[in-house]
């Protein structure tokens, strides 16, 4: 089953190894992807994109992407953009920490709770990124026929 449109969007999460933040990040793609809209969402790994894996530079540069990144060095979002890709919504997880400062994320192989619960907070607000781009394809495609 796919979202109404016929399109996936695609999610690019950071690399911070060794960073809360970038495991924050990691952690909310997983929840989009994996739970909250496995039908709308595609993952593609950054480091495929760093390491000029076609496939994965093909399926960016073919769909809307989200980036979400763990610091403001923003190398999702770079990467995207030098392949190719369009990004529909930039997410910086240090934005999203502002507005919830009682969830600070600690740990790297395994969050702590707030970590985790900062994770799925991201990603249901990209739930609604997902679905307003979802109604617009649906517009466009209806005033097209």
């Amino acid at each position: 089953m796919m979202n109404k449109s016929g399109r996936k969007m695609v999610v690019v999460p950071c690399s911070g190894i060794g960073k809360p933040f970038g495991t924050v990040s990691r952690e909310a793609a997983y929840n989009l992807v994996e739970d909250l809209r496995p039908d709308a969402t595609r993952l593609v790994a950054l480091s495929k994109l760093v390491l000029g894996d076609e496939e994965a530079r093909a399926t960016v540069a073919a769909s809307p992407v989200i980036t979400i990144d763990g610091c403001k060095m923003n190398c999702a979002a770079k990467m995207v953009r030098e392949s190719g890709g369009t990004i529909a919504k930039e997410v910086a997880v240090q934005e999203i920490h502002r507005q919830h400062k009682e969830l600070r994320p600690e740990g790297i192989a395994h969050l702590n709770p707030e970590g985790q619960q900062l994770a799925r907070v991201l990603a249901e607000e990209l739930v609604t990124e997902i679905d307003a781009l979802d109604r617009t394809d649906c517009k466009e495609e209806g005033s097209h026929a």
